[in-house]
């Protein structure tokens, strides 16, 4: 499942942190650049044959498209998406190099900011080094 896009290190915080802010309601987590991107963790009972890259791909491109869109509004700085589904939710936290993207089971607004703002202080402290 892993490309070698991140060190173990960098892959193990990352799991460790969203874990800790989810719990049991993780359904998988991804990491992923412009060009790559890393399957960090998939829940058991999930299904693993997910057609990643095409996902990936619209993330990213929704991504840039929607910040460009509302660079400068009275909204502010982006910060994180939510995304709803059927069967779960997806929370899309990015700087300008990479993301990570997670999925969930039902989560509350304030477990929603806690796990952004904990993938974020990742994302600011590698993009640090």
């Amino acid at each position: 499942m892993a490309s070698g896009l991140l060190s173990a290190e960098t892959a193990d915080q990352i799991e460790t942190t969203c874990r800790t802010a989810i719990g049991d309601s993780l359904r998988s987590i991804m990491y992923f650049t412009r060009d790559d991107f890393e399957q960090l963790y998939l829940r058991e009972d999930l299904e693993r044959d997910a057609d990643l890259s095409t996902f990936i791909g619209h993330e990213w491109r929704g991504f840039k498209t929607t910040q460009t869109a509302y660079e400068g509004s009275e909204l502010g700085d982006y910060q994180y998406t939510i995304r709803v589904f059927e069967n779960g939710f997806l929370i899309r936290v990015t700087s300008e190099r990479e993301g990570i993207f997670v999925t969930t089971d039902g989560l509350t607004m304030k477990d929603f900011e806690e796990v952004a703002t904990a993938i974020s202080t990742v994302l600011e402290d590698r993009n640090r080094d």
